[in-house]
């Protein structure tokens, strides 16, 4: 039996290097060498125990790769070429798809509808921080990498670049508006370009790292602010004259970004809400007008499949933005622990690293 590297979960606090064997193709999938991987930071969240998965689980859910063996069912791609596919990687059968979320493809359960459904790799099934992984339902989620492009380049695509511009799709984003991203850290960057793309006139960038303000404002911010230096809720209120923000996104996944996201809002304003939250939130009674402000608080989970991968891919193959600033290190996949420890504990100017098995 053919054997591959894989960086498995353990136990809380221990992710691992191991052999397992490559998977065996089934009629519906594809198995992808992959090429160039990385970690998110839902992946720390499950090195740290905070989300469980099942002990030796292989982790990741990003991968670019080549076709390395098809199913026979599957149509519309070869064998040896580039592709992506999503970190949410949906079969488009269950209610969920059919009702147009496909991100939330978990079927019907005896409890109701599973969150985060579609969401896979490394978290359901084995994912792609190894030489391999196998994408179910092949057909509907791989995407071309288009010609020119590197692996760096789209990196970002399967994950945090559509889940960013999903905050700012869910903000209802109109040509002229005022936004204010709290967080700069590779998603919220990604809603900031995307926030860009969508036609704000001018985007606020929150963070107390200047490192990540500076490729804000690469990425499309008009005005940065450092919350080590400013009060960030008064400052955002001289900026806009008292009148609040047309849409604020919360990036982290803290109380105190989203209490802040929610006091810079204007009257009818949107709160986009991409952070991953560990406790309960509280909304507080003066922030939230009573419930008499008219603002509507949404949340996303990246969209995935091959459209959309593809809209995203087109995005970076016109030049429009380049995420591939957003990869800081790379390691190879032997060192994936060492990789682990940079990225969790943020040191080094970390952004994304690059995760090369071969």
């Amino acid at each position: 039996m053919s054997m591959m590297k894989a960086a498995v979960f353990v136990a809380p606090g221990r992710i691992e290097l191991v052999d397992k064997p490559i998977p065996e193709v089934g009629p519906n999938d594809a198995l992808l060498r992959i090429t160039t991987t990385t970690i998110c930071g839902t992946d720390v969240h499950i090195l740290k125990g905070e989300y469980p998965v099942a002990t030796g689980l292989t982790i990741g859910h990003e991968p670019v790769g080549v076709i390395e063996k098809l199913g026979r069912n599957v149509k519309g791609y070869q064998e040896g070429q580039r592709v992506i596919a999503g970190a949410i990687c949906p079969n488009f059968n269950s209610y969920a798809s059919q009702d147009g979320l496909s991100s939330q493809d978990g079927g019907c359960t005896c409890h109701g509808y599973k969150p985060m459904g579609g969401w896979r790799f490394g978290n359901t099934i084995d994912g792609t921080q190894a030489e391999y992984v196998l994408v179910p339902d092949a057909e509907a989620n791989l995407a071309p990498v288009p010609d020119g492009l590197s692996d760096e380049q789209v990196l970002m695509c399967p994950d945090i670049m559509s889940t960013g511009f999903a905050g700012a799709e869910a903000a209802n984003i109109k040509i002229g508006d005022v936004v204010a991203i709290f967080a700069q850290g590779p998603i919220g960057l990604c809603a900031t370009a995307g926030a860009k793309l969508r036609g704000a006139s001018t985007i606020i960038a929150i963070d107390g790292v200047n490192q990540r303000l500076q490729i804000a404002r690469q990425l499309g911010a008009d005005v940065t602010l450092n919350f080590n230096e400013v009060d960030v809720v008064d400052e955002i209120l001289k900026l806009t004259g008292g009148r609040g923000v047309d849409a604020a996104i919360e990036a982290l996944g803290q109380q105190s970004t989203f209490e802040s996201a929610l006091r810079v809002l204007k009257p009818g304003g949107t709160l986009s809400s991409l952070g991953v939250y560990s406790t309960d939130l509280v909304i507080p009674l003066n922030a939230f007008h009573a419930g008499l402000g008219d603002n509507k608080i949404v949340t996303s989970l990246c969209p995935g499949g091959k459209e959309r991968m593809r809209r995203l891919l087109s995005v970076v193959a016109s030049g429009r933005v380049d995420l591939g600033l957003l990869v800081t290190h790379q390691y190879k996949l032997d060192d994936i622990v060492a990789a682990y420890d940079l990225f969790g504990h943020q040191r080094d100017g970390v952004l994304k690293v690059a995760i090369k098995p071969f």
